[in-house]
């Protein structure tokens, strides 16, 4: 089959600053489809440049630059309790952001739209491995519903396009994702987050003992940010919803979005053995189980996403031997960089 983008498109890659954005870009590079990040078929708009809640700015962007591909890394995110706190922000600018860019690619030519959501769109107690048949069937998890509003939203936005219009939509649900790139504010970051950045903090500052939230019973599963990326550029290539090849559901009907991880998981008190061993970490880990511990399992069935000839390549293990390595060579380069940030 041959691939469905090519050198020639002009792609726009919305929130390409971002851990998931900054890895598709270095993705496009590497497979040959962009010289560099300077290249002339690469858009790449900063927030101060070009406000993605604006429909007016938004409108007048695609307009003038018409991208053949648009690759939406751009979202509000956060961990559970900057979602419990600002469920009216996490909400709008999410839909704000989506409508606008989806809506004017649609509009003005895009020929293919890649979508990413997030696992967190299941229902908390979805059958495990969770199958993309599980959307909706089920209530969400309440810590992070409104972000997971705005992601379903988001999918049936671009499903609806292609239903009622032909438009080339794709989306992709990820799992929990780390990586280059990450976000270590100790309010907004994601577990795997949190917790390299509370081991590194604890083993360079000499504490005796830790304190982690909840009881470290949650399964999780997690994946390195390059295997994202190129989970990306593979669908692009090759996924065709239409065709008769393509990847259906339990009834013989058509997948409009395909879960991407690793299919493995792991509990939050195994990881943060793992992670402490990494940073040779040797003091005592405490559970505040006062705290939420979030849904009790979430790991996705990829078995769709393999039918079309993409696995992940990273493990686990040495996804985060990298990611710590490239935090360290961070720290070297900028101590500042954690400074700020609570243990």
């Amino acid at each position: 089959m041959d691939p469905l983008i090519n050198k020639d498109d002009v792609f726009y890659i919305p929130g390409h600053r971002g851990m998931v954005g900054s890895a598709v870009t270095r993705q496009l590079i590497k497979e040959g489809f962009c010289d560099s990040i300077e290249a002339s078929n690469l858009i790449l708009k900063t927030r101060e440049e070009l406000d993605l809640t604006r429909a007016e700015l938004v409108s007048k962007f695609f307009k003038i630059n018409k991208p053949d591909v648009v690759i939406i890394c751009s979202a509000k995110v956060g961990g559970i309790a900057h979602n419990s706190q600002n469920p009216f922000d996490f909400l709008s600018e999410n839909l704000k952001i989506q409508q606008n860019i989806i809506e004017n690619a649609w509009m003005h030519g895009t020929r293919r739209l890649l979508f990413l959501g997030s696992s967190c769109i299941y229902p908390k107690l979805s059958k495990q491995p969770i199958v993309e048949e599980e959307l909706l069937s089920k209530s969400l998890e309440k810590t992070n519903e409104y972000y997971a509003l705005a992601k379903i939203t988001g999918i049936k936005l671009c499903e609806s396009l292609r239903i009622q219009y032909g438009f080339d939509t794709l989306a992709l649900m990820p799992t929990n994702l780390y990586g280059p790139g990450d976000n270590y504010h100790s309010d907004h970051s994601h577990v795997m987050a949190s917790l390299l950045k509370k081991f590194l903090l604890a083993k360079d500052n000499e504490l005796k003992e830790i304190t982690c939230w909840g009881d470290g019973s949650p399964l999780r599963e997690f994946m390195h940010v390059d295997d994202l990326a190129a989970a990306c550029i593979h669908v692009l290539k090759y996924w065709d919803p239409d065709s008769n090849t393509a990847p259906k559901d339990q009834f013989g009907n058509k997948l409009f979005f395909l879960n991407v991880g690793t299919g493995k998981d792991i509990s939050i008190k195994n990881l943060t053995s793992l992670i402490a061993k990494e940073v040779e970490f040797e003091g005592k880990i405490t559970w505040d189980k006062s705290m939420p511990n979030g849904t009790p399992k979430k790991q996705l069935n990829v078995s769709r996403l393999e039918s079309i000839g993409w696995r992940p390549k990273i493990s686990l293990e040495s996804g985060i031997k990298m990611t710590i390595k490239e935090l360290k060579y961070s720290l070297k380069r900028n101590p500042n960089l954690l400074k700020n940030f609570l243990i």
